[in-house]
């Protein structure tokens, strides 16, 4: 196992020195997902929930948080991101809306943080919008799906298709 480079040889938490690093185009996917019940999922997709359109403010949500990751993260470095695109769609054969972020960057750095955090605060977006019809709904498989640039190259999870 490698070295967790968060902590110092102390142990104690630290933020990782990424300066002497070289900037490179770092991009990742994440994916995750709301289960819910059907009649729930109906409302979204059919745009009859109470507080209204409930996918494209999850949208933004997520957009908005994937920019401001590093106050959700206490040790994550603040990035300027390139894009950040956030995909929610019904699927009504699992009764889940299917949440995925796409961050780019050129830094430092890698952004599978702010890929994951998109998607949950996607996910916790849906969620709140929504437990007024359905507090059993469930954010799901947060998960890093896909990671391209710097030091250590493409990783993919095998998640890859959606």
């Amino acid at each position: 196992m490698s070295r967790l480079t968060h902590l110092d040889e102390d142990g104690r938490a630290r933020m990782v020195d990424v300066g002497e690093k070289p900037v490179t185009v770092r991009e990742c996917v994440a994916r995750g997902a709301v289960q819910m019940a059907p009649a729930t999922l109906a409302a979204i997709a059919e745009g009859r929930t109470p507080k209204g359109d409930v996918l494209a403010v999850a949208r933004i949500a997520g957009i908005q948080a994937a920019k401001r990751t590093s106050d959700w993260i206490p040790l994550a470095h603040p990035l300027p991101l390139d894009v950040v695109d956030v995909d929610l769609r019904p699927d009504p054969a699992t009764s889940r809306v299917e949440i995925e972020a796409r961050v780019r960057a050129r830094a430092r750095t890698g952004v599978e943080m702010e890929a994951m955090v998109a998607v949950a605060a996607a996910g916790l977006t849906v969620y709140d919008m929504c437990k007024a019809i359905d507090r059993g709904m469930r954010v799901d498989a947060v998960r890093l799906v896909r990671k391209t640039g710097g030091k250590s190259g493409v990783w993919a999870s095998g998640d890859e298709n959606p």
